[in-house]
């Protein structure tokens, strides 16, 4: 993939209840994705599987002029602790109902059916981007490599999101 003309500034969230930012592989394919790609981490924070921890935190970069993007991994699951869609989607602004669709259906050729589980969704909040992926490393790298990569890059045709988030 080629570098960026436009750079992002572009934060990291990892929800779980079980890692930490030294062993967040998914946090780390996101990071190490978005800066070889030429945008900049804006930040980075790991929560726990918790609605109000995870608004704050994202509610925080949302109200930050500074960050453009906001990627999510974690929480998207269906266990009694997987929160991320009932705690980011009351956040936007705007949903992008395609993103999911399209995710699952670029998932399918991975993982087949086991797909149907994955409640990955995305929207816009004050002019921010923000992507909720599953918490797999997997997930993360057919989100970025398929979909968001290309989206978050001004010279994308026929059109890309990065004009919704920068004046």
């Amino acid at each position: 993939m080629s570098v960026v003309s436009q750079p992002l500034n572009l934060a990291v969230l990892t929800i779980s209840d079980t890692r930490t930012l030294e062993n967040d592989k998914s946090g780390d394919y996101l990071t190490n994705a978005l800066n070889t790609a030429g945008h900049n981490l804006g930040d980075r924070a790991l929560v726990k599987d918790d609605i109000y921890q995870q608004r704050a935190i994202v509610s925080a970069w949302i109200a930050n002029p500074d960050i453009n993007g906001i990627l999510i991994t974690g929480g998207t699951g269906f266990t009694h602790r997987d929160s991320t869609p009932e705690a980011i989607s009351v956040l936007f602004d705007k949903q992008v109902d395609g993103f999911g669709e399209l995710f699952r259906q670029v998932s399918y050729q991975e993982i087949g059916t086991s797909t149907i589980q994955s409640r990955a969704i995305a929207g816009f909040a004050n002019n921010t981007v923000i992507f909720c992926l599953p918490g797999s490393t997997g997930a993360c790298k057919t989100g970025w490599e398929k979909i968001i990569a290309s989206q978050l890059d001004v010279d994308f045709k026929p059109c890309n999101f990065v004009k919704h988030l920068v004046s």
